[in-house]
């Protein structure tokens, strides 16, 4: 599943390394803090799980609540 991470497929679907990196920081808080997977975690670690999620389109940023990222956390929203 990391092998995700070495293609461009997942920068471009949300539009910037930047952003990729703020959404999983910000999904992974959330998995911390005791949110569902929104898919099946098989044994795998949280990361896998987030990217998993991205490319299943389950979660992603918001964009109404955030048409520039100026804060990681205040402006993410996860959709699911």
């Amino acid at each position: 599943m990391i092998e995700a991470l070495k293609s461009d497929e997942i920068v471009h679907k949300l539009g910037g390394r930047f952003k990729l990196c703020a959404l999983v920081q910000h999904r992974w808080v959330e998995l911390i803090q005791g949110a569902r997977p929104l898919v099946e975690r098989n044994g795998r670690s949280d990361l896998e799980v987030i990217i998993d999620e991205i490319l299943q389109g389950k979660i992603t940023i918001d964009r109404e609540k955030s048409p520039g990222i100026t804060a990681a956390g205040k402006a993410l929203g996860v959709d699911g």
